[in-house]
């Protein structure tokens, strides 16, 4: 664990850093708590006056006059709206100070996230990602509530404290030991209780991590039975995380019991020593009454000032966390090395490329294709078909040779279509502003616009998480239709048209071809009939292209994509049986 010293400058150094994200917030928020604070040792003064100059002479024979009720009251009533006001601006501010810190923070790991590029998100549990994104910029921002009034602390005690002191120098002396003994006790419970936060906040972003890809497996799990199995599985990480957060929470419980005591002894103690001052003669019953008065103003800041500090290491577990990602570099987009071509839509040359492993996918692939054209891209399955498209589109990076483009509009789409729990519309545009004509005529070249118009799904129609009332085909085809909505001009289908029967798989590219020199299009293909209607053919193995051409001359010339345009056709009867 590291040493309290240097958790201490961590501390600092959190507070630092949060209170610079809202500057503003933080300076009106401590100024409502001086405010308070000044408010508060005033008031002692206050009760002062209404014991000995009303209450007590009350008791005698010449009375209280009225001027001096009158007086005094409206001493007592200024000081309470002072003090009320004080809170007011106080929490007012500290709570607008707390939420616009968390936003920002959570804003910028997000756009952090956000620019990483593909690589970097899929050596992560996305659980574990929204975590960094979500409870722990709770956590972090956690301090930031009690903040302004403990900062203000200081002015209290260092006012109160020589309050006391001139209303009663032996007494004051030993009302203000407390101070230091509370914060020795705050040290301890600091250094005792760092470590369990810091496990719980893991374990929370691990629960986080194990929920997340469960209920996206949920398929899986239900498919082989395993639900009691994934069940324990989170339980186990639920028990390690129960039982950090009991022991912070044992250990927290403890110290606050202690803190909320101490100032209860001590005031006993003092109401005990100050009539046997007042039976001497060196105080009156209102000192000793604004004494004990202020001595327990004073006990609730102290107790904030603790809970700041037992706060403090849930929200430096919870900061620590977000800077790990936001300190990770940031990695160079792939995107930024594709070339511009003048002549053609799309132009390799010797390229190699690899993912996070030291095998090459792709091995000097050269490939040019001219504006307009369809590319069937076929090959057994490890070939490299998809990453081909991958480094097309910019998502993975070239390790050598070059990538050249005759556009940036490039439209990828998957072979698992992925739709949002929004609209329609949203789906379509990802919150672009599109004409609506341009959305219908991608819907019409998807062929979509029909099964649209018959389940009555309007543009504004929200689909469900993942589009969950929609078939396969049907997911297929939106997620076609996203990306010619987009505007792409060149177009990467990734078995896009698997879900579909063939009539429809064969409107669809026909409807593309008819775009003729608005559209680009190279299709990973497994259906014969597929790649029949693409003008040219690229057989890939082993991360090569090892031939090139069209579909007649390649089935009767090269003897490798005979035998596996023969074994899709066998593949497709097996599956039509």
């Amino acid at each position: 664990m590291t040493t309290s010293p240097n958790r201490f400058v961590a501390g600092r150094r959190l507070l630092k850093a949060l209170v610079s994200f809202h500057t503003g917030y933080f300076f009106v928020a401590v100024s409502g708590a001086a405010v308070f604070a000044t408010g508060t040792v005033v008031s002692s003064f206050g009760v002062k006056l209404v014991i000995d100059d009303v209450i007590l002479p009350a008791f005698t024979d010449s009375g209280t006059t009225f001027s001096t009720w009158l007086v005094t009251s409206l001493i007592v009533i200024i000081i309470g709206l002072v003090r009320a006001t004080g809170v007011v601006v106080r929490r007012s501010y500290a709570g607008k100070l707390q939420w616009a810190t968390a936003r920002t923070i959570s804003n910028r790991v997000l756009r952090h996230l956000m620019n990483q590029p593909l690589s970097w998100h899929r050596a992560r549990m996305t659980g574990d990602v929204a975590a960094r994104a979500g409870v722990d910029t709770d956590a972090a921002v956690g301090i930031l509530a009690p903040l302004p009034f403990s900062s203000s602390v200081v002015v209290l005690l260092v006012v109160a404290g020589t309050w006391l002191v001139i209303t009663d120098v032996w007494l004051g002396l030993f009302a203000t030991l407390l101070f230091p003994v509370m914060l020795l006790m705050n040290v301890l419970y600091q250094r005792r209780v760092d470590r369990y936060y810091r496990t719980a906040q893991d374990e929370l972003g691990a629960l986080s991590e194990a929920a997340h890809e469960s209920f996206d497996g949920v398929l899986v799990v239900k498919a082989f039975g395993a639900e009691e199995r994934e069940t324990e599985r989170l339980a186990v990480i639920s028990r390690r995380l129960r039982t950090a957060r009991t022991q912070a929470v044992n250990l927290r419980s403890t110290f606050e019991s202690i803190i909320d005591a101490t100032p209860s002894l001590v005031n006993i103690s003092i109401i005990a020593l100050g009539s046997l001052r007042i039976r001497s003669g060196s105080m009156t019953v209102g000192d000793l009454s604004a004494f004990v008065y202020l001595f327990t103003l004073v006990s609730l800041p102290l107790r904030i000032v603790s809970y700041v500090f037992s706060e403090l290491p849930h929200s430096l577990s919870g900061w620590e966390r977000v800077q790990e990602v936001l300190r990770e570099p940031m990695r160079p987009q792939p995107r930024a090395s594709v070339q511009h071509s003048s002549r053609h839509m799309v132009e390799l040359r010797h390229v190699s490329a690899r993912h996070d492993s030291t095998v090459d996918v792709l091995r000097d692939v050269s490939l040019t294709l001219d504006r307009g054209s369809t590319l069937a891209v076929v090959g057994t399955t490890g070939a490299g078909k998809t990453t081909l498209l991958h480094v097309i589109a910019g998502l993975v990076p070239v390790g050598s040779g070059s990538v050249a483009l005759g556009t940036k509009r490039v439209g990828l789409v998957f072979q698992e279509a992925f739709l949002f729990a929004e609209s329609l519309r949203y789906n379509l545009t990802l919150g672009r502003s599109i004409p609506d004509h341009e959305i219908e005529l991608a819907l019409e070249v998807s062929a979509s616009a029909g099964f649209v118009r018959e389940m009555g799904i309007g543009l504004d129609t929200e689909l469900g998480e993942r589009g969950v009332s929609l078939s396969g085909g049907q997911r297929q085809r939106l997620a076609l239709a996203r990306a010619l909505a987009m505007g792409s001009e060149l177009l990467l289908l990734d078995d896009t048209t698997s879900a579909l029967d063939p009539a429809t798989e064969e409107s669809v590219l026909g409807n593309l071809a008819n775009l003729h020199d608005r559209m680009t299009t190279i299709v990973v293909a497994s259906r014969p009939s597929t790649i029949a209607l693409a003008d040219h053919v690229a057989l890939m193995d082993s991360g090569r292209i090892l031939a090139m051409g069209r579909h007649a001359d390649l089935l009767g010339t090269h003897e490798g994509y005979q035998s596996l345009i023969a074994a899709f056709e066998h593949d497709r009867q097996e599956g039509t049986t």
